[in-house]
């Protein structure tokens, strides 16, 4: 039997906000186990579909930062054109 008080709670970053670009709404999430001291970075897009980084960061701000950065620099487009997906199976 797994006892859920054992498992460490996460973290949300205050960073974590939502960001329009190019008419497109994205979450920006970022959150780490209360254990660690690194950051893990998430962007979803109006489809749900979920971008994880996936390297860490060592602080919410960084990953704020390379979030708003790759928004920006590659567009609403490149997180939506849909060959970077792999599909689970059905």
């Amino acid at each position: 039997m797994i006892d859920d008080d054992d498992e460490p709670n996460i973290v949300t970053s205050g960073k974590s906000m939502t960001v329009l670009n190019d008419g497109v709404r994205f979450r920006i999430e970022i959150y780490r186990l209360e254990t660690d001291s690194a950051w893990t970075l998430e962007v979803v897009d109006p489809e749900n579909t979920s971008h994880v980084w996936d390297e860490q960061f060592a602080s919410d701000s960084d990953a704020c930062d390379a979030a708003i950065k790759a928004i920006e620099s590659e567009g609403a487009k490149a997180f939506m054109r849909g060959d970077n997906v792999i599909p689970f199976r059905s």
